[in-house]
């Protein structure tokens, strides 16, 4: 099958008077029609920027330094500005973290769509937008009145859905979702999840879904990628990941996890996330990694695939490669 999105050693430094701060460094992976992709990882670790960098929204002094972003075998990285605008939201498009931040609160939701279809030279008439908005609100479990209300009015989940119908309302290929479900109660982070995936399945759009909660990405994705400081350390289908996972990094994320069925010790990871501005040399995780040998504290391990559709940077796999 055909990749819809394939990003090819993806690099974004953020500038400094101390120097580059590696917030994204060397980042690749492939993504397929209607598949659901997890990015996880520590907060700092390079998710959030990725999503920024695939769509091209990094700001100053935040730099894409280089990589290929192809996305229908075209690279977004080399499109011109006007050509850049016009692909998002109608190729690929962004459920932003916090929806309560994302939508104008002075603007009725209607407006706000109206916005983004004037913006790609979509051109209907009142009667029909009207009703265009109101099925792309009722695909997302909202009611057609929503339309004419402000975003005050909208409980978190509420605006969490007006934000995935903004983000499909285009009908793009890619849907990057970054911590969709962050600031919610439990039940209505499974509301929205349940919301995307269904509207993702109805597209057959491909979703890249940001987070930290590697509870809600076993039930939710197809594969996870483990992100840490900056760089992919293990990328695997869901059950692989689970099942069996290869980086140290890895293994300490899932054994931090209660279990309902058995009792144990929850077990933290000791020390903190390096600094990206002054990283370790050679393995970023070796300070903090119990397997750590001579060769991670001057080398960076290279990705390399294990087994079929599972790849993990880690030194301890060098002779099984």
């Amino acid at each position: 099958m055909t990749d819809v999105l394939r990003v090819e050693d993806l690099r974004v430094y953020y500038r400094t008077a101390a120097g580059p701060v590696k917030a994204v460094d060397g980042v690749s992976f492939a993504l397929q029609p209607a598949e659901r992709l997890g990015l996880v990882g520590e907060s700092g670790s390079g998710k959030s920027t990725i999503a920024l960098g695939l769509l091209r929204m990094i700001k100053p002094p935040g730099r894409i330094e280089g990589g290929a972003v192809m996305l229908d075998n075209v690279d977004l990285l080399r499109l011109g500005e006007d050509a850049m605008r016009k692909t998002r939201l109608a190729k690929i498009s962004l459920v932003a973290q916090g929806a309560m931040n994302s939508l104008n609160p002075v603007k009725r939701i209607k407006t706000q769509f109206a916005a983004g279809l004037r913006d790609h030279e979509q051109r209907m008439s009142d009667k029909d937008f009207t009703v265009y908005l109101g099925d792309l609100l009722e695909k997302v479990g909202l009611r057609r009145s929503v339309a004419n209300m402000f975003p005050h009015e909208l409980s978190g989940g509420m605006k969490q859905r007006v934000c995935i119908a903004m983000a499909i309302s285009l009908q793009p290929r890619v849907i990057i979702a970054d911590e969709p479900t962050s600031a919610l109660d439990v039940v209505v982070q499974w509301q929205v999840i349940d919301t995307l995936r269904a509207v993702q399945q109805e597209l057959g759009a491909a979703v890249i879904q940001i987070g930290h909660d590697m509870g809600l990405m076993a039930h939710s994705v197809d594969r996870v990628g483990v992100m840490y400081a900056g760089k992919l350390v293990e990328l695997a289908t869901v059950g692989d990941l689970f099942a069996e996972p290869l980086h140290p990094y890895t293994k300490m994320l899932i054994t931090s996890l209660p279990s309902l069925t058995t009792k144990q010790q929850l077990v933290g990871i000791p020390g903190s996330p390096p600094s990206l501005l002054n990283p370790p040399i050679g393995c970023p995780f070796h300070p903090r990694c119990p397997f750590a040998m001579e060769v991670c504290t001057r080398q960076m391990p290279p990705v390399r695939e294990l087994r079929p559709n599972h790849q993990v940077a880690c030194h301890l796999y060098e002779e099984a490669s």
